[in-house]
């Protein structure tokens, strides 16, 4: 081992525990939007509908992986959801439009959009899509950084919003991941029912 092995063990437990915290404390304040979001999604893939992800940067990879979950699953055995996410390549339209004519070609009414943002600069594609997806009367969930900027704004009645708490990029990432590994699960409890929380709770109390 180095000689600043030592210095960085104690610097990674206490990020470790810095992030434990702040998780924690995501709980009360996410728990209602979490779960409002997972009623959402029942609703649309229970009506024919499909979920539509998009996301900027390290935000489009959790876009990924979130479709990746409701195709696939979290942690029990279903069938397979329709999900998507949006590519972000440059279309006719330019960066503003990427996923607007997506969800112009793709969104139908009663389909879901799933919008993440870990800041409140560089949303201007995000609005644009959250638009679109009114217009084709889809319902938005979206994941914002604090304070949620012009994309919480753009939100309309009955969409929904999950707004991380204050600190940096990286603390936002980590909050939208629990957030929408909660979504899915609390989805999968809605579409399956409680048998995963039966389990857990037999599981706590040995």
């Amino acid at each position: 081992m180095g000689i600043f092995a030592p210095m960085l063990e104690t610097y990674v437990r206490q990020r470790f525990a810095r992030s434990a915290d702040a998780l924690g404390q995501c709980a009360a304040p996410l728990a209602s939007p979490i779960a409002a979001a997972a009623e959402a999604l029942l609703e649309c893939v229970t009506s024919g509908g499909k979920v539509l992800a998009c996301g900027n940067g390290a935000s489009g990879a959790l876009a990924h992986y979130t479709a990746a979950l409701l195709v696939g699953g979290l942690e029990r055995e279903r069938p397979a959801l329709p999900a998507l996410a949006l590519g972000a390549s440059a279309v006719r339209g330019g960066w503003a439009d990427v996923f607007a004519a997506q969800v112009r070609a793709l969104g139908q009414a009663g389909d879901a959009l799933l919008l993440l943002s870990a800041g409140a600069s560089a949303q201007a594609n995000l609005v644009q899509a959250a638009q679109q997806a009114h217009e084709r009367e889809m319902c938005v969930i979206a994941l914002t950084a604090a304070g949620g900027g012009a994309l919480a704004q753009a939100l309309l009645e009955g969409d929904v919003l999950i707004e991380a708490p204050p600190g940096g990029v990286a603390a936002v990432h980590e909050a939208h991941l629990l957030a929408l590994h909660a979504m899915c699960a609390a989805l999968d409890q809605l579409l399956l029912g409680e048998e995963l929380l039966g389990e857990e709770s037999s599981t706590a109390s040995l």
